[in-house]
């Protein structure tokens, strides 16, 4: 289960501090109802290359069209993850696969949209 409270309460403060303290590069994604998924599959192709690591904060606010995109990318990231695949292909493109990728996200049940 994701990290979930009320805004301030360090959700994302504690994602950055355990990549910081692993010595990961750590990327903050502030999510909104505006994401589209070509977009985050340039983010995810980046991120999955560089092994850095991605904290989307906020990740209730991504409208449920976008979500279901986002989700079918990621699991095509970890899929790879799981068989120790060194290049795979993400949606129509073969790339290199940094096994120092990881996906964290917050959520703020508090919006008014999904919960």
């Amino acid at each position: 289960e994701p990290p979930a409270g009320p805004a301030g309460t360090g959700k994302t403060e504690s994602v950055k501090d355990l990549g910081k303290a692993l010595a990961m590069p750590v990327v903050v994604f502030n999510c909104s109802d505006g994401l589209d998924y070509k977009m985050m599959e340039k983010f995810f192709s980046g991120l999955a290359q560089a092994g850095a690591w991605a904290c989307f904060d906020e990740f209730n606010r991504i409208d449920i069209e976008v979500l279901s995109v986002i989700a079918q990318q990621i699991m095509t990231i970890c899929n790879a993850l799981k068989i120790n695949a060194e290049r795979f292909d993400f949606f129509g493109k073969e790339i290199r696969l940094n096994r120092n990728y990881g996906c964290f996200i917050t959520m703020n049940p508090g919006y008014a949209g999904r919960t």
